[in-house]
C-alpha cells in the first residue's frame, strides 16, 4: 500500500528579476515501510521538496497525500529531522525527547511510557538526565531521532541528518539509525549528497536532475547477499560498487551538462 504519494509537484519562486521554477512535476509514490533516499545535484531543490512533503512550504502546484488524504498544512504524521540535531542545551535529555508532546498538548502516562521505552530500548535511558553538551556526537542525533519518534509519525523525513558527524561516527550512527528506523516500521524519505549513505541504507535511490529539479532516475537497491541487512554491511558487498559507479555517473552527467 501507498502510504505517501507526490503528485505533480512543482515550485516556482520570485528572483531577482523573474520567477525561478526550482522542482517541475515530480511524482512519486512510496510504500509503507519503504526507505527511500534522494540524491541530486547541490541546489537543485532536494531540501525544498522535504519542506513541501511535511507541509512547511505549500507547493505552486501539485499535492501531497497521506494514506490517501490529501494534506494542505503541517500534519503530525510526519516526523522532520534536520541536519542539526537541535537539541536544546538548557534541557535533559529526558526533557529535550518530551519536547514535541509538549507542543502538541500530549504528555500523558501512554506518551511518557512510550518515549522511557524508546530510551530503554536504544540505550539512552542512563543518560536521561544528562544535558546535550555531556553526549557524544552519536547519541545526540539518537536521541534527536528517539525526539521525532516518540510523537509517533507515520512518516520520517530527514534532510542531511548525519553531515554534521566525523566520519567514523557517521558510519555508527548510521547503522544505530537504520537500525531503529526498521526496527519501528517506519516509511522514511532521506535527502542525502553522501552517494554511498545513500546506497547503504536504501531500499530506492530517487536521483533529481540540476534545477529545475525533475525525476531522472529511480534505482532499486537489493542486496541478495546479506542476510540482516545493515548500512556497514552494505559497504561491503560486492554489489555496492557497481551502485556506486552507476549514480555517480549520473550525478556526474548533472553536474557537467
Amino acid at each position: 500500500m501507498d502510504i505517501l504519494e507526490i503528485k505533480n509537484i512543482t515550485m516556482n519562486y520570485q528572483d531577482i528579476n523573474s520567477e525561478v521554477t526550482a522542482i517541475d512535476n515530480i511524482s512519486l509514490n512510496v510504500k509503507q515501510g519503504e526507505f527511500i533516499v534522494v540524491i541530486g545535484p547541490s541546489g537543485c531543490g532536494k531540501s525544498t521538496l522535504l519542506s513541501i512533503i511535511c507541509g512547511i512550504l505549500k507547493p505552486s502546484s501539485g499535492e501531497i497525500y497521506i494514506d490517501g488524504v490529501k494534506t494542505t498544512g503541517i500534519t503530525p504524521k510526519i516526523g522532520y529531522m534536520l541536519q542539526s540535531d537541535n537539541l536544546l542545551e538548557w534541557r535533559s535529555i529526558y526533557k529535550n525527547i518530551l519536547l514535541g508532546l509538549e507542543i502538541q498538548g500530549r504528555i500523558n502516562e501512554e506518551t511518557i511510557d512510550y518515549a522511557n521505552k524508546l530510551l530503554k530500548t536504544y540505550g539512552l535511558y542512563d543518560f536521561r538526565n544528562s544535558y546535550p553538551s555531556q553526549l557524544s556526537g552519536g547519541m545526540r542525533q539518537r536521541a534527536a531521532l528517539i525526539r521525532t519518534l516518540v510523537t509517533n509519525p507515520e512518516i520520517l523525513l530527514l534532510d542531511e541528518a548525519f553531515s554534521a558527524l566525523d566520519y567514523q561516527t557517521r558510519l555508527s550512527v548510521t547503522d544505530d539509525v537504520y537500525s531503529i528506523i526498521k526496527k519501528e516500521n517506519k516509511t522514511t524519505v532521506m535527502v542525502t549528497h553522501d552517494i554511498p549513505e545513500g546506497i547503504s541504507m536504501a531500499d530506492r535511490v530517487v536521483v533529481l536532475s540540476k534545477r529545475p529539479a525533475v525525476i531522472q532516475s529511480i534505482h532499486e537497491i537489493q542486496f541478495e547477499d546479506i542476510t540482516d541487512r545493515t548500512p556497514l554491511l552494505c559497504r561491503k558487498s560486492p554489489k555496492f560498487s557497481s551502485y556506486f559507479d552507476t549514480l555517480w555517473r549520473e550525478l556526474d552527467m548533472n553536474e557537467t551538462v
